[in-house]
């Protein structure tokens, strides 16, 4: 694509979605069209203005024109004329018995059944009409130029003090985008904060909405904190009066069933805990060099007590990952929860769930596909939500409380990089991207 077309593209896309430059280009047009209307009328109001402004004084100085033209004698000079329509803005037609001429064929003010003309006749009988040449005027329009282009400057000076005023809503825009993404560590400033305008009053609005919001979080994160804490000393008192129940007979199936949920507790709060730790902005992560192979290993191997396709599931090591720059613990956290979903929703596949790990430059990709039933497209986009769980196979029926996809995508947004997840057809892909310290 050429460098013009690339310019008019994005020339587009600016008037398309951009009401500021939609106003600029507006006000340039309006700005242009009334200078040009302005001096196209100014330069016609002053031709004809000054056409019948010089008729009187033709009428005056027709006589001495006709001598000028004669040289005081009765036959008009050619010579003499031509050096008069030469010197004046005048039109002039000779008509006679010995010479026929014209300065301006055609020109209204000397052509028959025009405008009227001046006229004088000699005493041999040639009619000398004279006319005003407003073409010379209009061929000399330095003045209305010069006129037209004071007014486009005008219009610059408007256009660029209109960018200046409509500036704080890039301001306003680019604070929006902060708070959305959880960043209120920087509010929008605000300019003459002392006497604000329109605009300076709306940015001290979204201000104030946004430390708000800031507050209503952390009252939320500092409240789920607290009871998360408070329900482990609990959960471990219930769990050690579990631990002495009996384990044979009736009161066996009960204890296990209470221990399996107690654990299922246990493990609930901790996830809590984690995705408000990672949530924060200033997430602590433990960066070492680790290695990638032998951690994902590991954490198969510990799925295998739970699911008997985690011994089958290939590792497929692509470049040399060596070792990678990453917190060890969030990354075993990561694998695990990737490959228990998968491995859970695709019990019943042919296939067991492939992980594939890459390292291009400093990105490491990690990619879980299961070959399961998949989902729709309408919940693909929510799975990495908390809590939540579509109206799927992947159900809490099939285990989870529907944190684990959440924690994932967390741990990725900690270490700089993403989630994403994509139907695999059949199955699902989970791809996670880091940037290595």
């Amino acid at each position: 694509m050429t460098t013009g077309a690339r310019w008019h593209r994005r020339a587009q896309r600016h008037l398309a979605h951009s009401l500021k430059w939609r106003i600029v280009v507006v006000f340039l047009l309006l700005g242009t069209a009334v200078a040009g209307m302005f001096a196209f009328g100014a330069q016609r109001a002053f031709a004809v203005g000054w056409r019948e402004a010089a008729r009187p004084l033709l009428n005056d100085y027709v006589e001495h024109l006709a001598r000028d033209v004669t040289g005081g004698t009765d036959t008009p000079d050619l010579a003499r004329a031509q050096a008069l329509v030469a010197r004046l803005p005048l039109t002039l037609r000779i008509d006679g018995p010995r010479l026929h001429w014209s300065s301006h064929p055609g020109a209204p003010a000397v052509r028959e059944g025009g405008s009227p003309a001046l006229s004088a006749t000699t005493a041999d009988g040639h009619v000398l009409r004279f006319g005003l040449d407003t073409g010379s005027i209009e061929r000399r329009p330095r003045f209305f130029g010069g006129l037209l282009l004071a007014l486009l400057g005008a219009v610059l000076l408007a256009w660029w003090v209109l960018r200046r005023l409509l500036r704080p809503l890039d301001d306003i825009g680019a604070g929006a985008r902060r708070f959305g993404s959880g960043d209120f560590s920087q509010p929008i400033p605000v300019r003459h904060a002392h006497a604000p305008d329109e605009l300076g009053t709306l940015a001290q609005t979204i201000n104030t909405m946004g430390q708000d919001i800031h507050r209503m979080l952390e009252a939320k994160r500092a409240l789920l904190l607290a009871i998360s804490h408070e329900l482990r000393s609990p959960l471990t008192r219930a769990r050690l009066n579990a631990e002495l129940l009996p384990e044979d007979g009736e009161g066996g199936v009960q204890r296990n069933a209470l221990l399996r949920d107690l654990q299922e507790m246990a493990g609930l709060i901790t996830d809590l805990l984690e995705s408000e730790r990672l949530a924060g902005r200033h997430a602590a992560l433990q960066r070492e060099p680790t290695d990638l192979p032998a951690l994902a290993q590991g954490v198969l191997q510990e799925l295998s007590s739970r699911h008997a396709a985690a011994a089958q599931v290939p590792i497929d090591s692509q470049g040399d990952l060596g070792a990678v720059a990453v917190d060890p613990a969030r990354l075993r956290l990561l694998l695990r929860n990737l490959l228990d979903n998968a491995l859970r929703h695709a019990s019943d596949a042919a296939q067991p769930p492939e992980l594939h790990l890459r390292r291009e430059g400093d990105k490491l990709l990690i990619a879980v596909r299961d070959h399961g039933p998949g989902v729709d497209d309408a919940h693909l986009q929510r799975l990495s939500e908390p809590f939540y769980r579509p109206d799927s196979a992947r159900t809490r029926a099939a285990g989870g409380v529907g944190l684990g996809l959440t924690l994932c995508r967390l741990v990725a947004e900690a270490h700089g990089g993403q989630l994403r997840l994509s139907q695999a057809h059949p199955g699902l892909r989970a791809e996670a991207e880091f940037t290595l310290g």
